[in-house]
């Protein structure tokens, strides 16, 4: 990684405004890029898991006496929420102190995204 901007990878953890100033703007710091792959794989993560319990809700909901299960699984989307919580706070403590560490689970996945 040639520069090292911990602001602009901060920066990278606020969506879309931030997606888009490091896109445009810190193209040539792979730090920043990195630190912003790391951003929108959390928000995949995120945005997937509430769509995998939406499905699997509306599947359950056609089925007699099993249709409860959908709301019950709406935990594993409260776990998401604070796991993306953590790991996004994790992320910026990882920006600040310029260290190119991935973020637990989603890290290793986000760093393969094609943006370069």
């Amino acid at each position: 990684m040639e520069k090292k901007s911990p602001l602009s990878a901060v920066i990278a953890y606020i969506p879309i405004i931030g997606w888009l100033y490091v896109y445009l703007f810190a193209r040539r710091d792979e730090f920043a890029l990195f630190h912003l792959r790391q951003s929108i794989g959390l928000v995949m993560f995120l945005i997937g898991s509430f769509l995998a319990w939406a499905v699997a809700a509306w599947i359950l909901a056609w089925m007699p006496y099993v249709s409860a299960l959908g709301a019950a699984l709406f935990a594993f989307v409260i776990f998401a929420i604070f796991f993306v919580a953590v790991a996004w706070v994790l992320g910026i403590i990882n920006a600040l102190t310029s260290k190119p560490r991935p973020i637990p689970i989603v890290g290793k996945w986000s760093a393969r995204l094609p943006i370069r």
